[in-house]
């Protein structure tokens, strides 16, 4: 299957390096950016989602009305509406995007940026809640009888829709995590299984953990895999790696200055998911992985989200990002600190070094296939 690359739909111009100039939600910059995706090779871009910050639902909603071909994928934390409403959300947005949305499932890793819209469920409780959360939608979006459900936190009766998605039977469904409840639930119901950028060691671990709770589930298939790093490219290497200590000292100003907004956003200062927690693991007990994984962004932000760099030149980086591939990794996603202009050059110079390579194992495994088919014959 190609692989697909996944970027960051940001509605602001500020990162872990740089303050922002524009306001929370800037039309015309949240356009600029998805075009820069969307001109240079890019499948999908991600809509995030944060207590406070601008309504991704709606964001989504601007930008497929103004772009044509790119993808949406759409973060959704299930504390903050009825599961009946959320599945109408988000067929109505399959429609104006004529199918070009994924919802990305959060559970919430952090209890104090959970509490500020609400949600005082613990942790591995609103894992349950979630799984019961996302059937209900997916029946949702695919029965046209009316149906009733009384479950453990959800309680309806005589529900249908009468807005369905583009996509048949449904929209794809991507979620992510860590811990033990995360695989469960995860391996379960995610179409899409999403992981940060750790060690290849790590990944493969995790990838077979993933595939082992679906299998547990009494899945058939598996999910698709997917995931996450902040590529630092430069003509050279010793470009790129100056680069890649430029931003570390920025990032490390602003946290000195306590003016990194993840922190605000979270309230705390030690990580409570354990996805933050293993970057941060990682990170202590070495700085640099494998052909080009580099801690010190993941250790700078304390562990925030998606932190790990991949730093070299375009062909470095892209052989790096192949070398997942080749675990099973098939959704690749980057982001840089200069939105646009390394979503443009990402674009232009690594995504189609990927593409190239794996059109060629694609087509070598064809050949294989073949051959193995014609000998058993």
């Amino acid at each position: 299957m190609p692989v697909e690359f996944l970027g960051i739909a940001a509605t602001g111009d500020g990162s872990e390096t740089t303050a922002r100039t524009t306001h929370a939600f800037d039309r015309d910059y949240t356009l600029r950016l998805a075009r820069a995706h969307e001109d240079h090779g890019w499948d999908r871009v991600l809509f995030a989602y944060g207590a406070g910050s601008p309504e991704p639902a709606a964001s989504a909603a601007y930008l497929a009305a103004k772009l044509d071909t790119l993808q949406i994928l759409l973060a959704h934390r299930p504390n903050v509406s009825y599961p009946t409403f959320a599945a109408k959300t988000f067929a109505t947005l399959d429609r104006i995007s004529d199918g070009r949305i994924t919802v990305h499932f959060i559970t919430g890793g952090n209890d104090h940026e959970q509490q500020r819209e609400g949600d005082f469920l613990p942790k591995d409780r609103r894992y349950d809640r979630t799984r019961e959360y996302i059937r209900i939608v997916k029946r949702a979006w695919t029965s046209h009888q009316p149906f009733d459900h009384d479950g453990e936190f959800y309680r309806f009766n005589d529900f249908v829709s009468d807005v369905f998605p583009v996509q048949q039977p449904r929209p794809k469904v991507s979620f992510g995590g860590s811990s033990p409840a995360a695989y469960a639930a995860g391996g379960a119901e995610a179409d899409i299984y999403c992981l940060w950028g750790e060690p290849l060691a790590r990944t493969a671990e995790q990838i077979e953990l993933v595939r082992a709770a679906a299998k547990a589930a009494g899945r058939t298939d598996v999910p698709r895999i997917q995931a996450a790093f902040r590529p630092i490219i430069a003509p050279t290497e010793e470009l790129a790696w100056e680069k890649a200590h430029r931003t570390v000292g920025a990032i490390k100003a602003r946290r000195q200055n306590n003016d990194l907004v993840r922190r605000r956003l979270t309230g705390a200062h030690q990580p409570e998911n354990t996805g933050s927690q293993r970057l941060l693991e990682i990170a202590e007990a070495g700085e640099r992985y494998d052909r080009a994984l580099w801690t010190p962004t993941a250790a700078a932000t304390g562990g925030a989200g998606n932190s790990n760099a991949l730093v070299g030149t375009p062909e470095t980086v892209a052989q790096a990002l192949l070398d997942y591939y080749d675990l099973g990794v098939e959704i690749l996603s980057a982001r840089g600190y200069d939105h646009i202009d390394d979503a443009v050059d990402f674009g232009r110079y690594v995504i189609p070094l990927v593409r190239e390579e794996v059109a060629k194992r694609d087509a070598a495994k064809a050949v294989e296939a073949a051959n193995v088919g014609a000998g058993a014959a």
